[in-house]
C-alpha cells in the first residue's frame, strides 16, 4: 500500500537504551549547585519527609548554605570534560554504542541535572526506538535511585500517544557478571599497589534506617554484595555506609567512623571501594578518596588507597555489555 502523500515521515524502526545515573550540577559553582540541590532534595522519593515540613527547611536553611560547601567540594573533583560523574556515563554509552554498531541506539541521561532524562525519553522515540531499555546504573535497588529514574521514564511515556515499549533494567546486585567484574578490578587494583592493605573496606552510600523498616530492599542487597564478593577475596573484607545527611538515624556502621576507628584496632593500612556507585563522582573521588583519607591519616592510618569504580574499564564494559544483552533478549540478537 503506498502512503498518502500527507503521510507524516516515520523513521525507521530501532532499539534503543538509555543509562541513567543520578545526576550532577552544570558548573562546580554555587548557583549551580543551589539549582541541583534543590531539584534532587525536591524529590519525595529522596526526602520522605511532609512537603509543608520540608520546604522551610529546605528553602530557609540548606539551600542557602549547603550549596557553597557542596560547590567547594565539586571543585576538587570537577575535570576538563566537566563533571567526572557525566563524563564516565557519557563514556559507557560512547563505548556501548561502538562495540553495538547498528544494531541499538545508545544515548545517556541523569535523573537530575544534564542531560535530562524526560527529553533523553523522547529524543530516542523521535529517533524511531519503539523499544527501550531504561537502564538506572545501580546494581542495589533503592526507592531513593532506581524508583525515582523509573518514575520519570514512565511519566514520560504517559505524555505521548505513541508509546514504545519499556523494558528496565532490574538491581544487579548478586548477579555473577557484576561480582566478576568487580573482583577482577579491585583485585587488578590491589596488585598495582606498593603496599598491601590490612582491610578492604566496601562503602555504599547510605540511608535512613527508616526507609529499611519501610520495606526498602537496599540495605539488604548491599550486604549481600559485601558477601558474596567477600567470599571470592583473599583479604579481609568489612562493610560501611558513607553520606549522612540530617538528624534521622542512617545505616550503620557509617565509614567515617569505621575509618576513624581502624588503627586503634591495628588496622593502619586500607583500601576502600565502593561497589554501589557504577562510575566516580563526588562521593567517592572526595568524600572517599580527599576526606576518607584525611579522617584515617588523622587516626593513625599510615597506608590508604582509594579503588576506583568499574566506570568505563574493560570489565565494567563487559559487564554492561553482558548485562543489558540479557535484558534487551528478544529485541536483539547476541553478537
Amino acid at each position: 500500500m503506498i502512503p498518502p502523500s500527507d503521510h507524516p515521515s516515520i523513521p525507521p524502526r530501532k532499539v534503543g537504551v538509555l543509562l541513567i545515573n543520578l545526576g550532577t550540577p552544570d558548573a562546580p559553582e554555587t548557583p549551580a549547585v543551589r539549582r541541583y540541590l534543590a531539584e534532587f532534595l525536591s524529590d519525595p522519593r529522596v526526602i520522605e519527609i511532609p512537603k509543608p515540613i520540608w520546604k522551610p527547611i529546605l528553602h530557609g536553611i540548606i539551600l542557602r548554605t549547603r550549596p557553597k560547601k557542596s560547590a567547594h567540594a565539586y571543585s576538587q573533583v570537577w575535570t576538563e570534560e566537566g563533571s567526572p560523574l557525566a563524563a564516565i556515563t557519557r563514556r559507557q554509552a560512547e563505548k556501548l554504542q561502538a562495540r553495538w554498531g547498528d544494531k541499538v541506539m545508545v544515548d545517556w541521561a541523569m535523573r537530575y541535572g544534564n542531560p535530562g532524562l524526560k527529553p533523553a525519553v523522547e529524543k530516542l522515540k523521535a529517533a524511531g526506538c519503539e523499544r527501550i531499555l531504561a537502564a538506572p546504573l545501580y546494581p542495589q535497588y533503592c526507592a531513593a535511585t532506581t524508583a525515582t529514574a523509573n518514575d520519570v521514564v514512565f511519566g514520560a511515556l504517559a505524555t505521548m500517544r505513541w508509546q514504545p515499549a519499556l523494558r528496565t533494567l532490574p538491581p544487579y546486585h548478586d548477579s555473577p557478571n557484576y561480582l566478576d567484574a568487580l573482583q577482577r578490578s579491585i583485585e587488578r587494583q590491589l596488585a598495582a599497589l606498593d603496599f598491601t592493605p590490612d582491610r578492604l573496606l566496601l562503602s555504599y552510600h547510605g540511608m535512613p534506617e527508616r526507609t529499611l523498616r519501610k520495606g526498602d530492599p537496599y540495605h539488604c542487597h548491599c550486604r549481600k554484595t559485601s558477601r558474596l564478593l567477600a567470599e571470592r577475596m583473599s583479604i579481609a573484607v568489612d562493610t560501611a555506609f558513607q553520606s549522612r545527611f540530617g538528624r534521622d538515624k542512617w545505616l550503620e556502621p557509617a565509614t567515617d567512623d569505621v575509618l576513624k576507628a581502624y588503627p586503634a584496632q591495628g588496622v593502619t593500612k586500607v583500601a576502600i571501594a565502593a561497589p554501589g556507585f557504577s562510575a566516580d563522582c563526588i562521593e567517592t573521588i572526595e568524600e572517599l578518596g580527599i576526606r576518607g583519607r584525611e579522617d584515617f591519616e588523622a587516626a593513625g592510618g599510615t597506608h590508604f588507597a582509594r579503588l576506583d569504580c568499574l566506570n568505563d574499564s574493560e570489565e565494567g564494559m563487559a559487564m554492561l555489555d553482558s548485562l543489558l544483552m540479557r535484558e534487551l533478549a528478544g529485541w536483539v540478537e547476541p553478537a
